[in-house]
């Protein structure tokens, strides 16, 4: 019987007031550190509404971005700037510390050997993972196993943290993850209990669900972070040519907050992406293939890794590595059970 961390309130008061070091994530300083260093609490409390959790947080944001808050003038923007600089190493590093830091890096199991191996270990953390394909090719089925074996011990292929599942299609079912957790001889109650979902309905209310998934993430410890699907609501509220910039802006600072919470605390992020049909002449005279993700460049630049699910016979899907900074395009199936994602049964 595995045993699986406790459910999501519990252990929230543990954050000590003299340690300042965030227990969840030990990479990440929590905002409160910044009080010893002469930024007053009222400054901090406005930060912390304005969705800067971490000192890493500000570190990273650009002034622009500070003296919009309320209340931050420029000077104190400076201030703060100044301070969380000295607290976060920003300069270079050797490729052997980054080596050495990759090293550490967990890799959260598909479920199916086949995937994990094409993957090279399975979903990373610290990054960002694209799914997109057609419908019923699996990315939702994959985002519910990837729920559940996140839960998991290291030594299962798991991360042994917490999930935040954002919704914006409807398409979350608990009961699928009780399924994946019995393949694992879980209680599926414990299961259910590590996972927090919300479902978004704009683009504005799901920019909002990150930014709260940033403060639950200083409370508890999480290992993944899954929107599906990131693009659905951005074809919805906005329409026509007339409207792309907007969209692509607002996806653009979407998907930037996504990474900054991938670097922070260390989570795997994992989106879903919709797919459209090209209707240019070239691709379908030369019986390429007509589909592409949406999103353009502002997504794939985003994305770390963007794997293309599609149909296979019957239950099976097929998997295409689409890019990946280290990993070789190639192909791996995998099939959709009962009890989650699994591997072509011959």
């Amino acid at each position: 019987m595995t045993t699986v961390s406790a459910s999501f309130h519990e252990g929230e008061d543990e954050v000590e007031d003299d340690n300042d070091v965030n227990d969840y994530n030990p990479q990440a300083k929590l905002i409160k550190t910044l009080e010893r260093n002469g930024i007053t609490a009222g400054d901090i409390k406005k930060l912390e509404e304005a969705g800067y959790h971490t000192v890493e947080a500000i570190a990273y944001a650009p002034k622009k971005h500070l003296i919009s808050i309320k209340g931050i003038s420029e000077a104190k923007a400076d201030k703060i700037l100044q301070e969380a600089s000295k607290l976060v190493v920003m300069g270079f590093k050797s490729a052997t510390e980054i080596h050495q830091m990759r090293a550490n890096i967990v890799y959260v199991s598909t479920g199916s050997t086949e995937l994990d191996r094409l993957l090279g270990g399975g979903i990373e953390t610290g990054s960002i993972t694209e799914i997109f394909g057609e419908f019923r090719t699996g990315k939702s089925q994959l985002c519910h196993t990837l729920a559940v074996n996140c839960q998991l011990p290291i030594d299962m292929g798991g991360a042994e943290g917490k999930c935040l599942y954002i919704d914006t299609e409807g398409t979350f079912r608990p009961e699928r993850l009780i399924a994946v957790a019995e393949r694992y001889k879980i209680a599926g109650d414990s299961v259910l209990d590590n996972v927090a979902c919300a479902r978004a309905y704009n683009t504005d209310h799901q920019t909002q669900l990150v930014i709260q998934a940033s403060a639950m993430m200083t409370e508890s410890r999480y290992a993944m972070l899954i929107v599906d699907s990131a693009t659905a609501l951005y074809r919805t509220d906005y329409s026509g040519r007339g409207e792309l910039s907007a969209r692509q802006n607002h996806l653009a600072r979407f998907l930037r907050m996504l990474l900054r919470i991938a670097d922070e605390h260390g989570v795997a992020v994992v989106i879903t992406n919709q797919v459209v049909a090209q209707v240019d002449g070239a691709a379908s005279m030369f019986g390429g293939d007509q589909k592409k993700p949406i999103g353009g460049n502002i997504i794939a630049h985003a994305s770390t890794t963007r794997l293309y699910l599609r149909k296979g016979r019957g239950e099976t899907r097929i998997c295409k590595i689409y890019d990946s900074p280290c990993l070789p395009e190639s192909e791996a199936m995998f099939a959709i059970n009962a009890d989650g994602i699994g591997d072509v049964k011959e």
